[in-house]
């Protein structure tokens, strides 16, 4: 290869590089302090009764005694009675993860204990135990895997207790005085071992799975699903973490990539909510385009549709008296109407709020007595629709709400005529029957990638350029 078409393709290379590691996500969602704060309680309670559920081991050893020589002594049946830790704090740890600080904990243990001498001497009783000044500092590595989960490890673990009092309970208990540093090291040392094996466990055995939940794909009918896969890890500043995710519509059937790129999404600061989530216009117009390569956004309108009470029925008759032509061609004959968009339709989100500008085709047709069909004529319509979203049971749902309608005529088959007649049926057709039909289907809305048994409160809504900003708290449960 020549040296130039070399340089070419290795400037390529890096261009298409800088354009994959570029690309913005379709969906953030923000972690605030507030937030952290939140899970900071919900998991050091969750935490505080796996350290009561602690298994000690027995432990053993022998100590001397001038008058005796070599005692053995054995600690066994060690039981928590009692573990609480009343101060806890939670910090993002940038480019890392999450730091969580546990301090002036403490614990109540009870036990028994025997001493024995060959056959000189032989005691066994009871032992209170009682740990203060515990601290326990835990590290959590955020990541996502290969499918975009999101991921959580153990980084660092260290436990520290400042004083442990043992009280001993028997015959011989005075004994102890004379090994007591040597018991309660022990005891010491198994306790702090034992935290941050509990702590390791915890994380990998409940925190993980729990992130499992966080869905990475959301089906929503038999056309779509939604992508909530995360595009990199998760970011920690000094008082938030986010998650970019792609959020983005794909085909169950025959998934590509759509023919144009999410837009920045520049967040903004407030830490009000426990959550906020930036919605990219780039996820509802993958939507439009994914429905519209479906043929999904064709939509039948018959006479059925009608409300019995209205006097407009969709038949020739009706529309005789606009275009008599009709009539005269198919005496006393049913319609349909089928409403077809021309181009996938693009929502667009500005601080005024949302919009749409769709141009539909309108096609007529003359049922026949056999059932087929007649093509009368088609109207291209162009329109601007209004559209609201807002959250509800965590999910996000919308209306439209449609404006005045201008229309042409595109092509007929029953001669010329003005389409000034058909102003006030096509508009009476769209604000009764087909607006409505799509409003149902929006009410159902769309899932927020959220994990189990959380539960949104209190939500708030902004449209930004290019994007929806929702804060919310949220509540597990």
């Amino acid at each position: 290869m020549a040296r130039g078409n070399m340089l070419q393709a290795a400037l390529l290379v890096f261009l298409w590089l800088g354009f994959v590691e570029g690309t913005n996500p379709g969906f953030v969602g923000r972690i605030t302090g507030k937030g952290l704060d939140y899970a900071r309680q919900e998991g050091v309670a969750a935490l505080q009764k796996e350290l009561a559920r602690i298994q000690l081991p027995d432990f053993s050893g022998s100590f001397k005694v001038k008058v005796f020589g070599h005692i053995d002594y054995k600690f066994y049946s060690l039981k928590i009675q009692s573990f609480q830790l009343p101060i806890s704090t939670i910090a993002p740890i940038p480019n890392v993860g999450l730091k969580v600080s546990v301090t002036d904990a403490f614990a109540e243990v009870s036990g028994d204990w025997r001493v024995k001498k060959k056959h000189l001497l032989s005691d066994h009783g009871s032992f209170d135990l009682k740990v203060e000044g515990l601290s326990i500092s835990v590290g959590l590595k955020l990541g996502n895997d290969s499918a975009g989960r999101l991921t959580a490890d153990t980084s660092e673990c260290s436990t520290h207790i400042s004083n442990v009092q043992v009280r001993i309970h028997g015959k011989w208990s005075w004994l102890y005085n004379i090994f007591d540093r040597q018991i309660e090291s022990a005891l010491r040392k198994t306790m702090e071992d034992q935290v941050c094996k509990v702590v390791s466990s915890s994380i990998s055995s409940k925190l993980q799975p729990y992130l499992q939940t966080l869905p990475v794909t959301a089906k929503i009918d038999k056309v779509s699903g939604i992508d909530y896969s995360l595009v990199g890890p998760p970011v920690a500043t000094s008082d938030s973490l986010d998650l970019d995710l792609k959020g983005e519509f794909f085909s169950l059937t025959h998934r590509s990539a759509a023919p144009f790129s999410p837009p920045a999404l520049p967040f903004p600061g407030n830490h009000d909510r426990m959550l906020y989530f930036g919605v990219s216009s780039y996820l509802f117009n993958t939507a439009g385009y994914v429905y519209f390569q479906a043929g999904a956004l064709t939509y039948d309108i018959t006479d059925d549709m009608i409300p019995k009470e209205s006097k407009l029925r969709l038949n020739t008759s009706s529309f005789g008296t606009l275009v008599p032509e009709i009539e005269k061609l198919y005496p006393g004959m049913l319609m349909k109407l089928v409403v077809s968009t021309s181009s996938p339709p693009s929502l667009a989100i500005a601080p005024e709020g949302l919009s749409l500008a769709p141009t539909v085709d309108v096609q007529a047709f003359a049922i026949l007595p056999n059932s087929s069909l007649a093509p009368l004529f088609v109207l291209e319509v162009s329109t601007s629709i209004s559209a609201t979203a807002a959250m509800e049971s965590n999910k996000i749902v919308g209306s439209l709400k449609v404006g005045r309608l201008e229309l042409s005529l595109k092509h007929s088959d029953v001669g010329p005529f003005s389409v000034q007649l058909m102003q006030a049926v096509m508009n009476y057709f769209a604000a009764h029957i087909l607006v409505p039909q799509i409003n149902e289907r929006l009410a159902q809305g769309f899932p927020l990638p959220l994990p189990a048994h959380l539960q949104l409160s209190n939500p708030v809504l902004q449209a930004h350029q290019n994007f929806l900003y929702f804060g919310t708290d949220v509540h597990y449960g």
